[in-house]
């Protein structure tokens, strides 16, 4: 029964971001564990505050990640 928790910074995705976010993995997963896991395959987005999140001790927030994700 695999649970998936996707960690993400509040206000960076979409929430039709994290419904691809969803569906994507939950088909990666039953790619490899089998079809017959489906339905008990449970996947979901937690959101942490912007600013609440560090890398190496700094902040980041969802400006950060949008930038981020904008340059590449």
């Amino acid at each position: 029964m695999p649970f998936i928790d996707i960690k993400v910074i509040a206000g960076a995705f979409s929430d039709e971001e994290k419904q691809r976010l969803v569906e994507s993995v939950s088909e990666a997963v039953i790619a490899i564990e089998g079809e017959g896991l489906r339905p008990v395959t449970h996947v979901v987005v937690t959101e942490t505050p912007s600013g609440a999140w560090a890398i190496g001790g700094n902040a980041v927030t969802a400006e950060d990640v949008r930038a981020k994700r904008a340059a590449g």
